[in-house]
């Protein structure tokens, strides 16, 4: 059927999406935020504003007979000056939690970032349509999972059959904070982030806030913690407070100590699980700040390195070696008194043994294998805290 003949429109509003924080009126449709109004405000950072409104674990989940949808929208690439084309953004779809068909959309606005100069440019873009047909002609649940790495503009949502939002899910509410790995950096599609797939293990509902480059223990991230509602709270810290080389020792602990009070204002009794980093060669024992391999990037080769010296420990930098022994000694002693506070040392979930076969493509980033690993690993994880 042509989706111009399409007979059912459904307004695309908030209770068809899940994973969202906030749903922000466009001039074209919606675009889901995972950061409220408030907190992007208080921020004014351009790359946190660029990652919040990519919809890392958003989907559309509804009940219907269709068997052909259309969903208009508006997506925004990203194009590095000098780098090879990124691949488009793919979206998911998941017909009673089965994954059924991907799709992406070849138009759109584009961002060019020009990572030599620090400078971004936005040029207009049109609507595209993604067309799901051929599907089972029974009463089913639904999904459509967003990229988790190009922003998404939603203008419409089109069917050949009534489309029923779901009522609220029994499912226990696991959210998660973190970093570019969190969000789902170099997997390949919005299902196959780790975040996701341990969701799945664990049979929970995912509200995903992994920012790349953003995990970085800010007030207003952890007042955002606070307020969200969930049944299960875990926070990755680390990677990015040695790649930006944002603060010291001295500044590290009482900064943790601070963000895990404010949390517990509003969860004082939630599972809450500290994750220290994954393993990374490069950030290990050297601190940062991190840096782009230029000699690869002449090349079109995204690559890190770290710029830092270990003598500079001894003036208080920070490594990932050192914040796992600080995070370890915090969650230590908070957790004599708050029996619900868990500490996970991350190179359980991804340790040198790991990187051996399946080592960081840009030394920095897991790939596609290693999402799942991560995740077929953190569910248990999941299950065990859910069931104390």
């Amino acid at each position: 059927m042509s989706p111009a003949l399409l007979a059912f429109t459904t307004p695309i509003t908030a209770d068809l999406l899940r994973g969202h924080i906030e749903l922000e009126h466009t001039a074209s449709g919606v675009l889901p935020h995972r950061l409220p109004t408030w907190a992007r405000a208080q921020s004014g950072d351009p790359q946190l504003m660029m990652v919040e409104a990519q919809p890392s674990g958003v989907r559309l989940v509804f009940q219907s007979a269709a068997t052909t949808i259309a969903l208009d929208i508006l997506p925004t690439k990203r194009v590095y000056v000098g780098m090879p084309a990124r691949a488009d953004g793919v979206y998911d779809l998941r017909i009673d939690g089965q994954l059924l068909r991907q799709q992406s959309a070849a138009g759109g606005k584009v961002m060019r970032i020009d990572m030599t100069k620090g400078s971004a440019s936005l040029e207009p873009g049109e609507t595209q349509t993604l067309h799901f047909e051929g599907l089972p002609g029974h009463e089913k649940l639904v999904e459509i999972w967003l990229p988790h790495d190009e922003m998404t503009e939603l203008v419409g949502l089109r069917s050949d059959a009534v489309i029923t939002p779901l009522a609220a899910s029994a499912k226990p509410v696991w959210l998660h904070h973190g970093s570019s790995i969190s969000q789902g950096s170099n997997a390949t599609s919005p299902t196959g982030i780790w975040p996701v797939v341990a969701a799945g293990r664990a049979d929970v509902e995912l509200v995903n806030l992994g920012f790349g480059g953003s995990a970085l223990l800010d007030p207003f991230m952890a007042r955002t913690l606070r307020d969200t509602p969930a049944d299960l709270i875990s926070v990755k810290i680390g990677i990015n407070l040695v790649n930006l080389d944002l603060m010291r020792l001295r500044a590290f602990g009482p900064a943790v100590e601070g963000f895990l009070d404010t949390i517990r204002e509003g969860h004082p009794t939630t599972p809450l699980l500290v994750v220290s980093p994954l393993f990374c060669p490069i950030h290990e024992t050297t601190p940062g700040p991190g840096m782009f391999d230029m000699a690869l990037l002449a090349q079109g080769r995204l690559s890190f390195l770290a710029s830092g010296s270990p003598q500079d420990i001894a003036q208080g930098k920070l490594t990932l070696s050192v914040i796992r022994e600080r995070l370890e000694s915090i969650v230590a002693r908070r957790s004599q008194a708050d029996v619900n506070l868990h500490y996970c040392d991350g190179r359980a979930l991804y340790g040198e043994a790991d990187n051996g076969h399946l080592p960081l493509p840009d030394q920095l980033h897991p790939d596609a294998a290693t999402h799942q690993l991560i995740g077929d690993r953190f569910g248990p994880l999941l299950r065990q805290l859910l069931a104390t």
